[in-house]
């Protein structure tokens, strides 16, 4: 378990540093542009800017409509198998539904759907555990923290036993957070490739932005951004949580909940509107998924 562990870590590790994005400030206007955009910009300011870049060969770049999944020069795995395709579809579904803050709720609801299969495994399993957990904390009474390697052996093997019984696989639990991580960096770089998803507004919300850039400016309604970020994460982590076999494991997962609640709130001020739709989008949709399948369950 533990070499499996490593063996997919060290690959999505391996992926996700395969590829990233470079940006430059414009010394006049004291915005900051990505440098390595897949498609041309129309925005006259952006135009310039990139004119005015020489690292920048606007010449060599299609259209944004008109990009396919092959433009550019190879960039490693990283970018050609999910960086370009997941770029293009978002143009496609954007072109269509004629707004690409549209888009990318609609990837993001779609991709929550194929992960559908892991998702009703994970929960499934918080379920089992449920119904583990008074025999786990039985055996937690029975042998506490050990030292001794024989007594932390026999602990070890009662505990796969009532695994087993309850058909419990704690790494399935995983596999949900493992594709949604590498999702979310490939749709973060993706938007901020793009020029003309970041030129593009969504009701009031300018999907280029910042909230924290937007409230600074004397926008505060981009709080709400935030707020929705938070409130859905929250809820999403609360709606998935298994059961915490002993008082000091829960209050340590109350903790991590509460921690990565402020640390992913706080980071969505810095994170432009695009990426925090995304963000809001598949939380919570996850959140009612959850909600349905669990009523499923108990019909």
């Amino acid at each position: 378990m533990k070499k499996t562990k490593k063996i997919i870590l060290i690959i999505v590790s391996a992926l996700l540093l395969t590829g990233c994005t470079t940006s430059f400030k414009d010394e006049e206007t004291n915005k900051m542009y990505t440098e390595n955009i897949l498609c041309r910009p129309t925005d006259s300011e952006a135009l310039k800017a990139y004119e005015e870049n020489e690292n920048v060969d606007l010449e060599k770049l299609p259209e944004c409509k008109n990009l396919k999944i092959t433009s550019g020069e190879y960039e490693g795995l990283w970018t050609n198998i999910f960086v370009k395709p997941l770029a293009w579809v978002i143009v496609k579904v954007g072109l269509l539904v004629k707004n690409y803050g549209l888009s990318i709720i609609i990837l993001g609801i779609i991709l929550r759907l194929l992960v559908l299969p892991l998702s009703k495994q994970t929960l499934d399993m918080s379920e089992n555990m449920k119904k583990a957990n008074p025999e786990l904390q039985r055996l937690e009474k029975k042998y506490g923290n050990p030292e001794d390697q024989e007594t932390m052996l026999k602990k070890n093997q009662e505990m796969l036993m009532i695994y087993k019984k309850y058909n419990i696989k704690p790494f399935s639990g995983c596999l949900v957070s493992l594709i949604q991580l590498p999702l979310f960096f490939a749709f973060l770089e993706a938007i901020q490739r793009i020029p003309a998803i970041l030129e593009e507004k969504l009701l009031w919300f300018d999907l280029g932005t910042t909230p924290w850039t937007a409230i600074t400016s004397g926008k505060y309604y981009y709080i709400i951004i935030v707020i929705l970020i938070g409130a859905a994460t929250y809820f999403s982590f609360k709606n998935t949580g298994a059961p915490s076999v002993n008082e000091d494991q829960l209050k340590q997962t109350q903790m991590m909940t509460k921690i990565m609640c402020v640390f992913i709130t706080i980071m969505s001020f810095t994170l432009n509107v695009g990426i925090g739709l995304y963000w809001f989008s598949t939380s919570a949709f996850a959140i009612i998924q959850n909600l349905i399948l669990k009523k499923l369950r108990k019909d």
